[in-house]
């Protein structure tokens, strides 16, 4: 038995999770298991597409030499937000119900438990032709985008 399938169970002995979810979970990681290879695959594809999402923020040039400017340069990986999109399936029900209805008091009609693997890949790729660049009046640039 694998790790992850005894801390479900574990999780639901401590009635952390009701049986649905965790028949669920149980479902997610045999598919996993049985896919894994052709996963691995397709991963390994859109990793060659985009890695990072990328934020930096440089200043004027002839403030950089002054020495007293601030930079950003924020690199995250894409498989941060694959892990942080599959984790939704562990929210607990009365904090998933919470969420779904904040979204739905914006306007927003999203349920974080129809999130599926291909809508993480669907995402990923429409953020590989995600590109911000700002100047700002000061001549600060901001730079958003896909790596």
């Amino acid at each position: 038995m694998t790790e992850n399938k005894k801390k479900i169970l574990e999780m639901l002995a401590q009635n952390k999770i009701s049986t649905d979810d965790a028949y669920r979970l149980l479902s997610v990681i045999e598919s996993g298991e049985s896919g894994q290879e052709s996963v691995s695959k397709a991963d390994a594809n859109v990793r060659g597409k985009a890695k990072y999402l990328r934020v930096t923020v440089l200043p004027e040039a002839e403030n950089e030499h002054s020495g007293n400017v601030d930079r950003v340069n924020v690199r995250v990986p894409m498989s941060l937000i694959r892990a942080g999109i599959k984790l939704t399936s562990l929210i607990p029900p009365e904090a998933r119900d919470k969420v779904n209805g904040a979204l739905r008091e914006k306007g927003i009609d999203f349920d974080v438990r129809n999130v599926k693997p291909e809508d993480i890949e669907e995402l990923i790729e429409a953020l590989s032709d995600l590109e911000v660049d700002v100047v700002s009046s000061k001549g600060e640039k901001v730079k958003v985008f896909v790596e």
